[in-house]
């Protein structure tokens, strides 16, 4: 079994911003891996020279065990997303449990890395998986820019909601995963040089 961290109390609270001290973004991606966009994004991704952490769903780690190995060989953080993304908040503590464990012990086989940070669907934490997540020695991670790209609000809107909210410190909150993600690939594409351009750099929160 692999070794858990164990945490305290304040490392426990969901973590919304990182240290503004540094010009630095974290990049989030959640609901997949999917095969239709995953590709696209770690290619993105690779040509900028940008880590980023992503978030996910045990059901398609299952289905798609090749590309959650993919995103670890090329240095992405794997994290924790819940195996069927609930809304935690209306499941029983064996559930919540269920959705955690098995998440983590799959991407662990998967990847050999056991996963140290968390992210709630729908950021909706609850009493009961703030306590799991820390019993498997992981961190919440929520987030500070989110253009709701999940909705597909179209290319241009989620390129401005990004680049009109970003600052220092900032964890934006994209999607490759759970639907079509054309309109967020097509986003990036055009986001990612401009926060690079203007000096941003960009980091995988630190383990």
């Amino acid at each position: 079994m692999p070794v858990r961290k164990a945490l305290t109390e304040a490392e426990t609270k969901p973590v919304y911003e990182l240290d503004a001290a540094r010009k630095v973004v974290a990049l989030t991606i959640d609901d997949g891996p999917d095969p239709r966009y995953t590709p696209t994004v770690l290619a993105l991704l690779q040509q900028y020279g940008i880590r980023a952490t992503f978030f996910l769903i045990g059901e398609n780690v299952v289905e798609h065990p090749e590309l959650v190995r993919e995103i670890a060989d090329r240095g992405h953080h794997i994290a924790n997303h819940t195996w069927t993304h609930p809304d935690l908040r209306h499941l029983s503590d064996t559930k919540v449990r269920d959705e955690l464990q098995r998440t983590s012990d799959l991407l662990y086989k998967t990847t050999g890395r056991q996963p140290t940070w968390f992210r709630a669907p729908g950021g909706d934490w609850s009493p009961e998986s703030l306590k799991v997540a820390a019993d498997l020695g992981m961190r919440n991670m929520a987030w500070s820019v989110d253009p709701r790209d999940w909705s597909r609000p179209g290319t241009s809107a989620i390129i401005d909601t990004i680049l009109k909210d970003v600052r220092s410190g900032s964890i934006v909150l994209n999607h490759d995963g759970g639907g079509d993600r054309s309109q967020t690939v097509a986003a990036l594409k055009a986001y990612l040089p401009v926060l690079v351009d203007s000096g941003y750099f960009f980091t995988a929160p630190p383990n």
